[in-house]
Formats: C-alpha cells, structure tokens, sequence
C-alpha cells in the first residue's frame, strides 16, 4: 500500500480562516478544557478543525471542518479550492492515463460537496454519492454503514449501472470523506463495492488523516487482504486523545447545556424580519442537481456555462445585500457551493456558504467553541426513515444582511414554509431570505427494477414552474406556472377570424390568441376608478374563500389556479394566508380548456411534488359553470384530486366554495394581460404542445408600460385589515351554512339561448367577467343588462359603445349582465369598421 500524507498547503493559513483580520482563540479550547481532549498533529490541524460536542451515544466529540462548508459558513472559493487541490493531487498520484479511468465516491451528507470538487479537481472523473434518500424505481448498487454517524445507512443509486464496474482496463476507485478517523467507514464500503465490483486499486481521500496508532496499520492489512492497492491523500495529519470516561463526561455535559438551551428557547424565537422571496434560477435541462444518481464532465460543462447567468440572477435578487450566506440542504451541497463560488465572482458582496444537517450538536456561544449557534426545524423532504429535527449551525448571531437558502425541488414542501420551518427560522435573524429552488433529478428505472407509476416517471421528466421575472411581471413566489413559453412564436390573430374559425369548427379557441386589447386613457381611469371602489369589496371576499380553504382545506393547502383569470385571485387568497396566519402557501397556475380539460402534464407535476389531496383549485368567478363540470370531468382519471373549485364570485350557484355570490365588478375582469402578470391565455396546439409538454402561454414583456398587475394586488391587500372583521362574520356563517350548488345560473343560461334564438349555450356568457371577456376577445352580437345595474357595468358600456354593440336592458336576470357571442358568425356579420352587426 502506498499511504500519501498531506501535501504542502497551496491555501495560506490566512486564508483558511474565516475572519482573517482577527488572530480568535482555537474554536476547541471549551471542549478541550471540559473534557481533557487533546487534538494534535500537524500544525494546519487547528485552522482545518475545531471541537465540539454531540448527543450520540457512539461518539460525544465532534471535529468540525473549517473548510467543508456544513458547519461553519465560509468563504466558497476556500470551499471548493481545498476539495479541488486534493483531486489534483490523486490525479498526480494516478497519472493522466489512469485518472481518466477514475470514479469518484464521495460520502454523505457531509462530503458530498468535497467529493464533487476531488472530481473537479481530477478533471474529467465521473462522481457519485451515497445517499440516504432512496428513489423509487433507481436500482441499488451497493449500500453500507457508517460506523460512528448519527444516520449510518448510506444508498448507492447510479443511473449507469455499469458506473462502477471496473471494466477491462481498470478504474481507480476514488473514495472521499471529511475525516479518516478509524477506517471503519472506508472498509465497511470498500469491502461491499469490492464482492460486486471488484478492481485492483482504491484511493482514499480526506481532509484530514485522524488515525490513531492502533489504526495506522490496518489500511494496509485490508489491502493486503482483497488483493488491491489502497493509497492515502489527505489535506493534513493528527488524532485526538481521549480520556477515559469522555463519552459519559461529554454526554452528561450535553444534556446540561441542552436542559438550559430549551429553557431559553421556550422563551419563544425571534419574529422573522421578513417575508421569503423566490428567486428562479433557470436551470439547464438535463442537469443533475448533484451526484446522487452520478454527474459526468459533460453535466459539469452544462452546469459550469449556466453558472454566471445563474448567480447573475441571484445577485440582482440581492441587491445592496453586503454580508450572504448561501445556504446548502443536506445532501446538497455542490450546487449551492458552486452557486456560492460564481456568486463571489458577481458581486462585491462578501459572500459565505454552508449547508443544513440531520446531525444535532450542542451550540455555546462562546469564542472558544465550534457551534456558536444552532437553529432547529423540521425536515422538510418527507424523508425515508419519517420526521425529525434538522440544523443550521453559525447562522444565528452571524451578521448575514440575506441568506439565500437553496434546496432541491423534493424539499420544497409546506414544512419548509411553515411556521417553524427553516424559512421561517431564518427570517428571524436576517433581514432578507431568498429561496432558490433546483430540480430534482430522477433517472428513468432501470430494466430490471419495477417501475414507478407511469405518472411519476412522466412528472420526472418535465420541467420546474417558470417564475417571474423571467416570466411574468409576479414576484417569483406569487405563483409558479405549470406552463411553456411560447413568447417568441406567432399565435396572434384578427378577432373576426378567430370567431369564424371557432364557430366553422376548423380551429378550437385554444390555438390561436386574440390580439392583445390595448385599452384607451378612457377606459384606463375607468378601470383605476372601479379599483378604488371596489377594492374592499375584493378584499372581503378574497379573506372569505381563503378563510373557508383553510378551515376545510387547511392547514397548508396548495393553491392551484386556473390561468389565467384565476391567477390573480390565487396571489391575493396566498397573501392573504401570509397577512393574517403567517402561512406561506405554496400557489401554482395551470391551463384548463374547454373541450379539452386540464393539463394532464401538470396534475403529473402536481402529483409528484404534492400530496393531491391538499390541491385546492382557485378560479376568479363562475358563469355557467362550465368550466366547473369540465374539471370534475378532467379528474376522473386522477385518483386523489378534489374538482371543488374556490372562486371569488359565484353568481351562477355553481360551487359551494366561494366569497360571495355576488355579481359585481372584479377589476381584474376588465383588462387581459396587463392585470395577469402579462400572461396570454393558455394555448394547446398539437405542432407546439407535445406528449411530455405543459400547456403554452405567452409572457408579453413589451406591455410592461401598461401593466397594473402589482397595482392591482397592492390595493386590494391594502384593505386586508380594514375588512378582517367582515371576513371572520362571514367566513363563520358560510361555515354553518348549506353551500351546496343550486345551479341557478345554468338553467339562466339554458333559458336565454332558447329565447334569443341561439340553440348554443356556449355563445351565451353570464355574468360581469363573462361579458367583459366577450366584449374583449369575441365578436359580440349584444348584451343584455339587468335593469337598474350601476357602476359595476361602467366598463361594459364602455367597450359596447367602443365596438358598436347595443345593450338591451332586462328585468328577470339572475346576473348584473350576460354577453351575446354572434350565432352566425361570418365574415359579413361585421361591418368595415369591425363592429358588430346590430340584427341577425
């Protein structure tokens, strides 16, 4: 065996430290002191490493790494540079040829970054890491334990199945871990990989080399006894002398500084200073968002070309921000590390990084000890073996003006947004939280493993939400839509053609859009005026449905609305969640089209990411309620879905979910895009939307001078609190109420066609929003309003002035108005001037 010690440091000690300018005391002199540990070795050891102490009955002592980025932030350049230098080395060690060969195995959590930055540093090494979250339908390659780990069963889940067969030439095994105390982990996985696949050389690569004589030997017996070669790389050499009676000595002096610690923290935790803000990275597609499943050097190209634009967005999210953390999840540690190095290269802000863990240690703050801090919060990944606390260790007390948490897209769940989750934890001690959300990758089965249900492997294969700013004028964390862009392709038609084809049957409306209607300054004011009016009534009703969602729905439903009209009503119902519960509601938009149901593609999403029972989907009003029955029809086929739509308004009796059955004026109504974020309708179209595709929509990005979209949200969430009162009188009566659908406005609707000569109740459009929509996208014939109707139809009359269309007042009308579609449309039915014809 050829055994390699620690090389001269190519990273000054000063730059090793976390605060340069500062000669601190040793972050193991309290633990040093209280237990009569000694740490010694060569003389970096102190700067790679302090102490601390853990419960675990297996070891009490803890060496932290000052280096690895899992418990004490650090500068991610120092990070990724200490991981990168040991990979140069094995590659010297190995030789071009052989190191070419190579596969590298990094352990988790905590060496799963240090692993992927050896690979980086040998150039062109495929990785792979153990893994403690096991993936339906992937084949287990081998799994072992970990002797003194808090959590011991590690997973190997490759993709390739043949990644770590030796082949016919032989490929170095490179092994990498934070510490090689013991040796029992490297042999424990050497032993399992070696009876499956068996090579003739292994490299084992730490940070530090923390053998005690009795162990030094046995390394060499092992290699001796599998017939192989085993080398040594490590940063640097010591060991730890314990006392007798360290274990019973730490464990006993852990449980009293716990005992004082919950004492403190029933107290209560600080409020968090502010709200958590999305942030969407734009990840390219066919990246993995780490090593579970393997990362090859051509991932490691995609992902080192998209890293500047990434961070770039990262940093405009930031601001003025001068002090981040950018905060790992576990297993995760690579993406947010590199995320973290590109970081440093965008911005003059001083940039640190780390990563949350399973593994709980006792915090003191004191100069002397390795955890200063220590915050808790449910895990938040739904793991495999069930619920328990995890960690953000130096955060606390730590002066971050942000913390950019960044998580895979399996651990964006309501615990994460709850209350007490890390979101929350971490808005209490800084004064900006960002989430950057990576898509989890999930590799397709391999042949001789079961499948997962086909919906899942579908759902693995499309793409996160697209987020605003990139799409859309919404913040990031208003709504993430389940849908494509299709802004750079041509989808605009003339109305009068659109109509023709609609009715002809040559064309469905979802595949083509209406030009964008650009409203005069007249009707502008008219929309801010009937906002201002309006705006408490909005508001009354939007804390009605949501209180209603969450006493029948709650405590954390997934708000999932219909783009595009139930988008907005979506955005307010969450902010309304936040303003009166704290509750941080995950919101989604989706395409529904009449005639050709929902997008099957992101209720696979949906199922994937959420359990389907907590769906609630949202919806700005009903008319007929056809699009009610469309969704229950569209969800027969979904197990675990419920069709119940919550909407704003219900005046055609078509839901039980509601906030009032009113129908007024909902200022959203009256404008397309420029009131929805600057979204297009939906668009479904074979040559554009295919089998593994979400329906498509357009951002229109040149309308940002006329959009209203935030104007819209900030007023009526400023009227929150002037109406909490109403909302909790009504919320409790609709609670105690019979809310069951009387469908009243259908059986309008029925009467109407019949009566004016229709026979096709598809052309018939009830109700404020209905109107407004005919009035803007179709070629309307007339409108019939309801005698004695005020303000609510301002902006009607205004369009049907602007486009010649009469307006018929009626008695007997369960609506405030219902709008006419022309039932023989042709080319003829408008005149020169594009208004429409006045008698059939």
């Amino acid at each position: 065996m050829g055994e390699h010690g620690r090389a001269h440091a190519h990273i000054r000690h000063a730059h090793i430290r976390e605060e340069e300018a500062v000669d601190v005391e040793w972050s193991g002199n309290w633990v040093a002191g209280r237990l009569g540990v000694e740490l010694v070795g060569d003389g970096e050891i102190r700067e790679l490493l302090g102490l601390a102490l853990r419960r675990n009955p297996k070891r009490a002592h803890l060496l932290v790494s000052n280096v690895l980025g899992k418990h004490v932030p650090q500068r991610p350049s120092v990070v990724h540079g200490v991981g990168f230098e040991l990979g140069e080395r094995v590659r010297d060690l190995l030789g071009e040829a052989e190191a070419r060969r190579a596969v590298v195995l990094g352990y988790a959590e905590t060496a799963t970054g240090l692993g992927h930055a050896v690979a980086d540093g040998l150039g062109v090494a495929p990785y792979l890491h153990s893994t403690r979250r096991p993936v339906d339908g992937v084949a287990q390659a081998g799994g072992f334990e970990e002797a003194h780990s808090h959590a011991t069963s590690h997973l190997l889940l490759p993709e390739d199945p043949d990644l770590l067969v030796a082949g016919a030439e032989g490929s170095p095994l490179v092994l990498v871990d934070d510490e090689f105390s013991t040796g029992n982990t490297v042999l424990n996985t050497i032993r399992a990989l070696h009876a499956r696949y068996p090579r003739d050389r292994y490299v084992v690569v730490a940070l530090v080399d923390m053998r005690s004589e009795a162990d030094q030997g046995r390394l060499a017996e092992f290699a001796e006894e599998i017939v192989a070669r085993v080398d040594l790389v490590a940063r640097a050499r010591g060991t730890v002398r314990l006392p007798e009676g360290v274990l019973e000595k730490g464990l006993s002096l852990v449980a009293e500084h716990d005992a004082a610690h919950t004492a403190h923290a029933a107290e209560g935790a600080p409020a968090p200073r502010a709200l958590p803000a999305r942030v969407a990275l734009d990840w390219p597609a066919g990246v993995p968002d780490g090593g579970r499943h393997g990362f090859t050097p051509v991932h490691r190209a995609a992902l080192e070309a998209a890293l500047p634009a990434m961070a770039g967005r990262v940093a405009d999210a930031l601001g003025d921000a001068r002090r981040v953390l950018v905060l790992g999840f576990e297993e995760l540690m690579y993406v947010p590390l590199r995320l973290a190095t590109a970081l440093e290269d965008a911005t003059t802000a001083e940039v640190r990084y780390s990563t949350t863990t399973r593994s709980p240690v006792l915090a003191v703050d004191d100069p002397g000890y390795a955890i200063r801090s220590r915050l808790a919060f449910p895990a938040h990944d739904e793991p495999a073996d069930g619920p328990g606390d995890r960690y953000a260790y130096n955060v606390a007390g730590a002066g971050f003006d942000a913390v950019v948490a960044v998580v895979d897209s399996a651990a964006d769940t309501p615990a994460l947004h709850a209350p007490d989750g890390l979101l929350a934890r971490l808005a209490a001690h800084t004064g900006q939280v960002l989430l950057a959300v990576v898509p989890s990758y999930v590799p397709p089965p391999a042949p001789d493993v079961p499948s997962p249900a086909p919906d899942l492997q579908e759902a693995a294969m499309l793409p996160e939400p697209l987020r605003g700013p990139a799409f859309s004028s919404y913040a990031a964390d208003d709504v993430g839509w389940l849908l494509q862009d299709l802004s750079d392709t041509p989808l605009e038609a003339p109305t009068e053609e659109r109509e023709e084809a609609i009715q002809s049957g040559g064309a469905h409306y979802a595949e083509s859009l209406p030009v964008e209607y650009q409203p005069s300054p007249q009707y502008q004011e008219l929309f801010r005026a009937a906002l201002d009016s309006s705006a408490a009534r909005i508001a009354r009703a939007v804390g009605t449905v949501t209180e209603t969602v969450l006493a029948e729905r709650g405590p954390r439903p997934v708000l999932v609305s219909l783009a595009r009209a139930g988008t907005p009503v979506g955005v307010l119902m969450r902010r309304w969640a936040q303003h009166r519960h704290g509750v941080d509601l995950p919101h989604y938009a989706v395409s529904i089209v009449r005639g050709r149901g929902i997008d099957a593609n992101a209720l696979r999403w949906l199922a994937a990411h959420h359990d389907p029972a907590d769906v609630v989907f949202v919806d700005g009003w009903t008319g007929k309620g056809a699009i009610t029955r469309e969704l229950a029809a569209a969800l027969e086929e979904f197990g675990g879905f419920d069709p119940e739509i919550a909407v704003l308004a219900d005046p055609g009796g078509c839901v039980r979910t509601y906030g009032t059955r009113e129908d007024f004026l909902i200022p959203s109504a009256c404008l397309n895009s420029t009131v929805s974020g600057l979204i297009s309708r939906t668009v479904l179209r074979s040559d554009l939307v295919g089998p593994h595709d979400f329906h498509g929509a357009k951002f229109y990005r040149e309308l940002a001078g006329s959009d209203v979209s935030g104007l819209f949200l900030d007023t009526v969430a400023a009227r929150f609190d002037e109406v909490a009162d109403a909302v909790d009188a009504d919320a409790k009566e609709l609670l105690g109420t019979d809310r069951a659908p009387t469908w009243e406005g259908w059986a309008a609707v029925e009467r109407i066609s019949e009566e004016y000569g229709i026979h096709d109740v598809n052309l018939v459009k009830p109700g404020v929003g209905e109107t407004t929509r005919v009035l803007l996208r179709r070629v309307p014939w007339k409108i019939l309003a309801k005698r004695g109707a005020g303000a609510d139809l301002d902006h009607v009359r205004l369009l049907a002035e602007q486009r010649g269309v009469p307006v018929e007042e009626v008695g007997e009308l369960p609506y405030t108005c219902v709008g006419l579609i022309h039932p023989k449309y042709t080319r003829g039915a408008t005149g020169a001037d594009g208004t429409a014809v006045t008698a059939k």
